[in-house]
């Protein structure tokens, strides 16, 4: 699977324990995220994360043409609901395009859980 990381700034710690108690998993998937998330996966946990511009720079909608392109297929964005985001038209674009072409998108740690236990098991049944 192509899986894609977004992290706002007071939710990269958060990706980054959440990606460490999966990284087996995600070892066998190709990885890409947003530029500072993408780049503190690949520096801490030691996976290669293709790297999109930062997210205020366009990295959202960069990973958001992949998803129209049909070359994404699951979106971990954990989002910051409490903070104002500078780019969140761009935010907002990017949870409609993966609305509009089905991909999967978790934009917090419970929804993440229960996709990435999802993948498990189905590759677990394999």
């Amino acid at each position: 699977m192509r899986i894609a990381f977004i992290a706002h700034d007071k939710k990269k710690d958060d990706m980054i324990e959440f990606v460490k108690r999966y990284r087996d998993l995600f070892e066998g998937h190709e990885l890409f995220g947003t530029g500072t998330t993408g780049s503190l996966i690949t520096e801490i946990i030691g996976l290669k994360v293709h790297r999109f511009l930062s997210g205020p720079l366009g990295g959202d909608q960069q990973i958001g043409a992949k998803v129209a392109q049909g070359e994404m297929d699951f979106i971990i964005f954990l989002r910051d609901p409490l903070t104002s985001q500078p780019h969140e038209p761009d935010v907002n674009a990017l949870l409609r395009i993966c609305d509009v072409h089905c991909v999967p998108l978790a934009t917090n740690l419970g929804s993440a859980e229960v996709f990435v236990k999802a993948l498990k098991n189905r590759e677990e049944s394999k």
